[in-house]
């Protein structure tokens, strides 16, 4: 709710102008991109709850102050939609919602990697649930809150964006008592994450010690070291055997098809109202949400693997028309507004069930103390990935010119579609095997290959 409000509270504070709207967004992006693998090894040495309910408090006190910070800026809308100089006060105001926007990303990041990447594993092996069952569930969790928060913060904004500010103080205000309340509960009601966290304490405090002791080196040293500490993320994430899997995901964010800021402002512009673009967004939503239905029983049925691959390359064909109706059409007709609108919402099906299948393959794929340093550097990558999107629709901003981002997001999920299926060839020697893709009892298949042997 914060992270779709706010765009629109800078749009009502800043009337006619992207500029503050952008460079919040960049910021947010920029701090995951520079922070997330320092955070993940700090996560990974720190004790589960204290993790999780730190991330949760620096979430929530950065959105209720960023709410206030909106609330002063708000009431000098005036002075700034009658053209008069941007003030200093409302600039220093405007800088600090962009810092706290920062800290908010970086909690956000923390508790997606704790919970989403950590105790989803513990949890699942403790309880007998399967991974991918729970993932999933998580999953259409997340997409629901993003289809309905959405919605009702527009609502609340349509009749007062001070209200509507307020909505979302209200919001986080009361939701961080349960969340810090519930977050304990499912602690305690697992034990093995208790015992996890113990171990974690112990090189926790070996590290405070080698950090005392590193007081006493020269600056050099210190500097050499911090380099060193901010660069072993980044080499132990390309070392992985799951490090293709993970970057053709993180390709995917290189991306404007999907029914984000970008496409949207493009589908206004070619004719449609906001209310046909809302109905679009939550068909979009709709077939995201079959994907997180559809994934964990093609997994079960063909493993991750080649769901993985299956998802992707269905992803990139259903957007093959859209592209092909860029180059062989106008921009601005409404036979390449549906083709794209047609073939995004479709994608989004591959979309969900690959990230899934990646999820999945990266929860099995690396070792217990090195989950969270792997996840947040790999969503470093992701942000990374995001701002180079930005800055495609930055060099080409006019909406005649969208076609050019197109392509370049196709050619990002092109480049996904390799490094997995280089990861497949790998992993299995082949990228397709007939028998197992059409449910061959695999029990069978040796004992097949032995009579042909003896034949």
């Amino acid at each position: 709710m914060f992270e779709f409000g706010a765009v629109l509270f800078l749009a009502s504070i800043f009337p006619g102008t992207l500029l503050y709207a952008s460079v919040y967004a960049l910021i947010r992006s920029l701090s995951a991109v520079l922070l997330s693998s320092w955070l993940g090894g700090a996560i990974d040495r720190s004790d589960r709850l204290r993790a999780v309910r730190g991330s949760i408090l620096w979430q929530r006190i950065p959105v209720a102050v960023s709410c206030l910070c909106f609330v002063a800026l708000l009431t000098m809308e005036l002075e700034i939609s009658t053209s008069a100089p941007t003030t200093l006060r409302s600039l220093l105001l405007f800088a600090g919602t962009v810092v706290l926007a920062c800290v908010e990303k970086l909690a956000a990041v923390a508790n997606t990697v704790a919970v989403g990447r950590d105790w989803v594993i513990v949890i699942s092996d403790a309880l007998a649930i399967p991974k991918q069952d729970l993932n999933a569930s998580m999953r259409r969790i997340d997409l629901s809150c993003k289809l309905l928060a959405p919605v009702v913060i527009s609502l609340v904004d349509g009749f007062s964006t001070r209200v509507a500010v307020w909505t979302v103080f209200g919001v986080n205000a009361l939701s961080v008592g349960v969340e810090y309340v519930t977050v304990k509960q499912v602690y305690l009601a697992v034990p093995q994450l208790e015992r996890c966290a113990r171990r974690g304490g112990v090189d926790e405090t070996q590290d405070g010690n080698n950090e005392r002791r590193d007081t006493m080196q020269g600056l050099a040293t210190r500097v050499s070291r911090c380099v060193r500490n901010t660069a072993a993320p980044w080499r132990e994430y390309l070392a992985s055997p799951v490090f293709l899997a993970s970057f053709a995901l993180s390709l995917l964010y290189l991306t404007v098809l999907s029914f984000g800021t970008t496409m949207v402002t493009y589908l206004l512009h070619t004719g449609f109202t906001p209310l046909q673009v809302s109905a679009m967004r939550i068909g979009a939503v709709a077939a995201e949400l079959s994907g997180t239905w559809a994934a964990p029983y093609i997994m079960s049925r063909i493993g991750p693997i080649r769901s993985g691959l299956w998802f992707l390359n269905w992803q990139f064909g259903c957007l093959a028309s859209a592209v092909a109706a860029f180059a062989y059409f106008d921009g601005q007709s409404k036979v390449v507004a549906v083709s794209l609108i047609v073939g995004v919402a479709l994608s989004r099906i591959g979309l969900w069930g690959f990230d899934l299948s990646v999820q999945f393959l990266v929860q099995e794929g690396v070792d217990e103390h090195a989950r969270a340093r792997f996840s947040s550097t790999e969503m470093a990558l992701q942000s990374i990935f995001e701002l180079l999107s930005f800055a495609t629709t930055i060099a080409f901003h006019l909406p005649e010119q969208f076609k050019y981002p197109v392509y370049v997001s196709y050619g990002g999920i092109a480049m996904a579609a390799v490094c997995f299926a280089t990861y497949v060839r790998k992993e299995r020697g082949h990228l397709l095997h007939m028998d197992k893709c059409f449910g061959v009892d695999k029990k069978r298949i040796p004992e097949r290959q032995g009579i042909l042997h003896g034949a």
